[in-house]
């Protein structure tokens, strides 16, 4: 067997579940000794992936890559065929990198810790497998089976009312998954061939009005897990329970599973009806923006103040998928990377002050900067890269998606130019929120009874390691975006040639025109 034809997919999705088996067979008493091992299986899986990458991916071929396929229950013609591209690969890369860290940062749990880690690897091959599997009912699968482990990590280790949070985050998911179910049935049924595989099922041809049907079905199964206003109100609720880890987890992977599968199934496989829904998504994106924007800058709570803010930053990705311009999906693209980073970042250092004040009302903080100059520190760069600063990734992110939008030609006029105006005031309302959070938590007069029955310690070197991990890639694409934009753009170039070229066909349908006139034709987008 070549280094080629190895199954990486599979290694690294089946690794960490498997390694987690072993979890209660390991004599521990003080989760010392479980801790170390998790860190230790979570960085082999981080190592395997980024070999994988560098072995065998090829950032200048379109379609599907490190693609396996093996029978698995024939009878339901269900099989386990997992593969990478542009819009997989930079989220899979994105997870192993995120997971490996929220293990280290899971380092004071100390109420049932096997448990704990047995959770933390399980969601870390489910995560993967999200974002790999290429068979409709297999995704479907990997979807509910990820939930669990989220559930219980919310449910256990969350604060006060984590039963709450907990139950209302499975409700919101599980009733959107009957979405996927019964949208990805009826794809696999519809036509000639009757077949799970997204490639084959992204080959047909469906009428418009069924496009439609299964659009909305989707973008409520996918908003839900982006999440879109209206159905947002489970995220801060479950970050307002959650420990840091879990945090790091909801911010930097979850989010991104909805926005990759609106990308893979309503931009990808229903192009037509992505181009009737997408001035639909760019209101539903503006209106994310700025009605989170308005909404964080007024809670009280830290924890629910930078949730709030995720759902805002989460906004950039609808318009941009939404822009029909190559520079918009890719900062779609971007933003969803960008935010996963920037998001764990702010959620672990949320976890990191309250391990130390106590408290995440802002009401009763005030001055702890002066007595933690490293936690000032931290909290201060984290917070510029969320407010998008210039050199941050954050600031491409947002940049390419609003020039990407501006530019479009495929909207009136008047609307993009309400859309773009609506955007800057949300891109201006982000600092205001976030630098008034600063100084009312580090600046000012200290609050002295926090102060006085407190030990304000500084940040130690796990922390500051954990963090620093997490700067250099959003500095780094601050400065030279190509490092992450390269492994997506044939991909997302294709993607937004395959939605542009159903705005002119649907235009002209309605004018009478003939197909062989209709301008943007694209080649297929799977291979």
């Amino acid at each position: 067997m070549t280094l080629t034809s190895f199954p990486w997919l599979t290694a690294i999705i089946l690794f960490p579940i498997v390694a987690a088996l072993f979890i209660p067979l390991i004599p521990d008493k003080d989760g010392k000794t479980v801790r170390w091992y998790s860190l230790t299986v979570g960085l082999i899986d981080f190592v395997l992936i980024v070999y994988a990458f560098y072995s065998g991916y090829d950032l200048n071929r379109p379609g599907l890559q490190l693609v396996e396929s093996y029978t698995w229950l024939p009878q339901i013609d269900l099989k386990w065929s997992v593969g990478a591209d542009g819009l997989s690969m930079p989220l899979i890369i994105l997870t192993g990198f995120i997971t490996t860290l929220a293990i280290m940062a899971a380092w004071p749990v100390t109420l049932k810790p096997k448990l704990f880690y047995f959770l933390m690897l399980a969601m870390y091959g489910g995560q993967i497998a999200v974002f790999a599997v290429q068979d409709m009912l297999l995704f479907f699968l990997v979807w509910e089976l990820e939930l669990v482990p989220v559930y219980l990590i919310l449910s256990i280790w969350g604060g006060k009312r984590r039963l709450y949070a907990a139950t209302k985050f499975i409700l919101y998911t599980a009733g959107g998954s009957l979405f996927i179910l019964l949208g990805g049935l009826t794809m696999a049924f519809y036509g000639d061939v009757d077949t799970f595989d997204m490639a084959t099922i992204a080959s047909k041809h469906f009428p418009l009005n069924l496009q439609l049907l299964l659009y909305a079905g989707f973008l409520i199964a996918y908003g839900v897990k982006l999440p879109i206003f209206p159905l947002h109100t489970w995220l801060p609720d479950a970050h307002g329970e959650a420990t840091a880890p879990a945090h790091m987890l909801l911010a930097g992977i979850l989010l991104k599973m909805g926005g990759y599968a609106l990308l893979r199934m309503n931009v990808e496989m229903l192009p037509d009806a992505h181009a009737i829904f997408a001035p639909v998504l760019v209101i539903l994106g503006v209106v994310n923006i700025i009605y989170a924007a308005l909404t964080s800058f007024a809670q009280r709570n830290l924890k629910r103040k930078i949730a709030y803010s995720s759902i805002s930053h989460m906004g950039f990705v609808l318009i941009g998928m939404s822009s029909f311009t190559d520079l918009g999906m890719s900062g779609a693209m971007l933003q969803m990377i960008s935010h996963g980073l920037i998001g764990a970042s702010l959620f672990f250092m949320v976890g990191a002050t309250y391990d130390r004040t106590h408290t995440l009302m802002l009401d009763e903080m005030g001055g702890v900067g002066k007595k933690m100059k490293k936690v000032f520190a931290m909290w201060t760069a984290c917070a510029m890269a969320s407010l998008a600063l210039p050199g941050m990734s954050g600031f491409v992110a947002e940049l390419m998606v609003f020039v990407g939008f501006a530019t479009s030609d495929a909207y009136n006029p008047v609307f993009r130019t309400i859309i773009v105006v609506l955007m800057g005031v949300g891109v201006i309302l982000t600092p205001i929120y976030l630098l008034s959070m600063l100084r009312e938590m580090l600046y000012g007069p200290e609050n002295e009874e926090l102060v006085s029955h407190t030990r304000l310690i500084d940040a130690e070197p796990r922390e500051v390691f954990i963090v620093g991990c997490l700067l250099v890639p959003i500095i780094g694409i601050g400065f030279y975006p190509k490092l992450v934009t390269q492994i997506y753009d044939t991909t997302t170039q294709q993607l937004t040639a395959l939605a542009r070229q159903s705005v002119p066909s649907l235009r002209q349908q309605a004018a009478g025109l003939p197909p062989s006139d209709r301008p943007w034709q694209a080649p297929p987008l799977r291979s």
